[in-house]
């Protein structure tokens, strides 16, 4: 099906933006394109926000703490930002992770990482192995359990989620579920959904691909830490829900991810959002669409906190 009226209706708000030409586009043209469309919205109201110090693989990241109110030691959730590996942070999100918290009584903790081209490959990922790490040892003193942390992250972040439970599988740090939302997965970018949708939405299929050259900068696609996909093993890993947009040049290999996850013996929840566009998920308040998916997500969530002993 195309994008349902409503997907198309938020399109429309956006169709004075000028268009972007991969290729001649150089990433500071980019990232004002994307300052130049982002206007911020009201702040959800939560018990408190805080911004924080966290340990990455090399050096300090910034991270944002979202106390959403309760009793602790509360649940954890830490959150990887989308943005093409190259642009974004913590107030692109900042929507997305407070709603996330409200809904799923979580604490959540949302990581800035070092971007591409400035930083290549595999210096995100490193950051965000680092990041779980660094919150496993610090979740008491935020309010969190240790016990009880969750990884989520929409687009290239949730490439860095699934990559960081694959890096952690067995570790005191692993995650105990990954949230993922319409992820990168694969940096091979030949799926059929990038034929299918070449030019819908918010992620052109040649953008996708230019956000790949950026990160990358030469180096194996084919490589776990950029594709999981790839991964020699898939066993063992914490049990996932993965959400997908229908007109979205990534749907095809977060749908295959999520099968071959469930192949290798895990337990994943897939679920293709019909009529949706990349990034529909951060468009709260705009798109019913979004807030009935951060809802979701959020529930899937606390099902996978209470299986965990407290």
């Amino acid at each position: 099906m195309p994008l349902d009226a409503q997907a198309q209706a938020v399109l429309a708000a956006f169709a004075d933006l000028p268009p972007l030409d991969v290729s001649t586009l150089t990433i500071d043209h980019y990232r004002a394109f994307l300052a130049a469309g982002m206007a911020p919205a009201e702040p959800e109201a939560l018990t408190a926000v805080s911004d924080v110090a966290a340990a990455g693989a090399a050096g300090p990241i910034a991270a944002r703490v979202y106390h959403p109110g309760g009793d602790g030691p509360l649940p954890v959730v830490a959150f990887f930002h989308g943005g093409g590996f190259v642009s974004l942070g913590l107030d692109s999100h900042d929507a997305l992770c407070r709603r996330l918290a409200r809904l799923s009584g979580a604490l959540v903790v949302s990581f800035d990482y070092r971007l591409a081209p400035e930083h290549p490959f595999p210096a995100a990922a490193h950051d965000a192995v680092a990041a779980l790490r660094w919150l496993h040892a610090h979740a008491a003193e935020l309010g969190g359990d240790a016990a009880r942390i969750a990884v989520a992250g929409d687009s290239a972040g949730g490439n860095l989620a699934a990559v960081a439970s694959q890096q952690l599988r067995g570790d005191a740090a692993e995650p105990c579920h990954q949230l993922l939302f319409y992820p990168v997965i694969d940096g091979a970018a030949e799926a059929a959904s990038y034929r299918e949708h070449v030019s819908v939405g918010f992620l052109p299929a040649e953008l996708m691909r230019w956000f790949w050259q950026q990160y990358l900068a030469g180096a194996d696609a084919h490589h776990a830490l950029a594709s999981p996909i790839r991964s020699a093993n898939l066993a063992g890993l914490a049990p996932a829900t993965v959400f997908t947009a229908e007109c979205d040049p990534l749907r095809d290999e977060g749908e295959a991810y999520a099968r071959a996850l469930a192949a290798a013996g895990n337990a994943v929840q897939l679920k293709r959002w019909d009529g949706q566009f990349h990034g529909f998920a951060s468009l709260l308040g705009m798109l019913p669409a979004a807030d009935a998916a951060v809802a979701e997500g959020a529930a899937a969530l606390r099902r996978a906190f209470a299986t965990v002993a407290v």
